[in-house]
């Protein structure tokens, strides 16, 4: 379900922007605008559907758009053309009450600069979008506390800002935002001011409190490793206009153009893609319910050495090719008794682990969900797929090697379930 609909957005800064809509539209350069009429483009026919219960990133460079763009939101910014739907309801077209009503319940916003009041606590600045609301002090200081406490800041209530490190400071504009319980958090560059090592904490922390709470978040950021990190889906701005997006998997896999894969020269795949990305796209799943004569006739029909074996919802094991016929030889009732043992990995395991594990045996390697519930079969010429750079050659003798049936790592998408 989509909980965000941008439809068209145009925004020209300038004096008279009405007068050079239309110009915009028939698709004059950034640059040639200027030239012309003194305005400037921000951003041009931007349209994206951001789903609930996700990270959406918007990144690019400086000047790109990305805050632009976030601001309209909330309407902190004025488009000078197109929609902005929350929930169905057209943010442009609310009026003044209506508009500080949904500011205040629907969306919340942590800023790059943190944003926080230096004259008032950090319990005072973690209340304050309570405090706008109405919410009596006593209720709003439990609220506050319980935020504070859940972004490691317990004790520190009353501190004044620059009693705190930035790292800190930031914990408390994100307090802030998550008591109001907004359904909607707006993260302007909200992490770019720390310094990595206090970055990577805080990402940890989003991803931590969000596999909690579901919120909607708009993340914008400059940086393509914190956006494939922290992203279900990028949209990546240039110039004010959407050059592409997508899954994180989209992004790395098939970049638009040269403008994208420059972005990518740098990322380590393995770290930012998982075994959730490289399972079969082609998989053979038995139960323990089929028969052998039915499970060998699969395997046989699709050229599989072997196949997954489900319990339900859970891995058994995997069955063979070779204890298959074993099985039809016996006249076994069924295939319990043939199965081998598969190891697994987890889902949320990086490519770069999952890659060496790979290196060190040929066996076959399942891949579970976080309640231990089978998702499929690894497939090795995927993780290949993956963490091999775009437009880096294939080495068609290493591929000749396995398919002849020398150990390698391209050799199970013509075996495997």
């Amino acid at each position: 379900m989509n909980k965000i609909e941008v439809r068209n957005i145009y925004k020209i800064f300038g004096p008279h922007p009405d007068r050079w809509l239309q110009a915009a539209r028939d698709g004059l350069s950034k640059e040639a605008l200027l030239d012309r009429s003194g305005h400037t483009l921000g951003l041009r026919d931007i349209s994206l559907s951001i789903k609930e219960g996700d990270i959406h990133v918007i990144m690019g460079l400086s000047g790109s758009g990305k805050s632009t763009l976030i601001r309209h939101f909330n309407r902190l910014i004025e488009p000078s053309a197109g929609q902005i739907l929350v929930d169905g309801v057209d943010v442009v077209g609310l009026k003044p009450k209506e508009l500080e009503q949904f500011r205040q319940q629907k969306m919340s916003m942590v800023f790059q600069r943190f944003g926080l009041l230096p004259h008032r606590t950090v319990l005072d600045n973690a209340a304050y979008g309570l405090a706008v609301q109405g919410v009596g002090r006593a209720q709003r200081n439990e609220r506050a506390k319980h935020w504070l406490d859940q972004v490691g800041l317990s004790g520190f209530e009353a501190q004044y800002p620059h009693q705190l490190s930035g790292g800190m400071q930031q914990r408390v504009g994100l307090a802030r935002a998550l008591a109001t319980d907004a359904e909607i958090l707006l993260m302007d560059e909200a992490f770019s001011a720390l310094d990595p090592l206090i970055r990577h904490e805080m990402q940890d922390q989003l991803l931590a409190l969000q596999a909690r709470l579901n919120k909607t978040i708009v993340f914008i950021t400059h940086d393509l490793d914190e956006a494939l990190r922290l992203g279900n889906r990028i949209a990546i701005l240039k110039d004010g206009e959407l050059i592409q997006e997508g899954t994180p998997e989209d992004i790395l896999l098939s970049p638009a153009n040269d403008y994208i894969e420059s972005f990518l020269q740098d990322v380590n795949r393995g770290k930012v893609l998982n075994a959730s990305h490289a399972v079969n796209e082609r998989p053979l799943n038995l139960t323990m319910r089929t028969k052998p004569a039915h499970a060998l006739e699969r395997l046989q029909a699709r050229g599989y050495d072997y196949a997954a074996v489900l319990d339900g919802k859970r891995l058994a094991g995997v069955l063979m090719r070779d204890d298959a016929q074993r099985a039809v030889r016996d006249g076994a009732r069924d295939i319990a008794r043939y199965l081998s043992d598969m190891a697994s990995v987890p889902a949320s395991a990086g490519l770069d682990e999952v890659l060496a594990r790979l290196l060190r045996t040929p066996a076959p390697l399942a891949v579970t969900g976080e309640q231990g519930e089978f998702i499929g079969v690894l497939s090795r010429s995927k993780v290949v797929e993956l963490v091999t750079p775009a437009g880096t050659p294939s080495n068609d003798a290493d591929d000749a090697g396995t398919q002849a049936g020398k150990p390698g790592l391209v050799a199970d998408d013509t075996c495997a379930a």
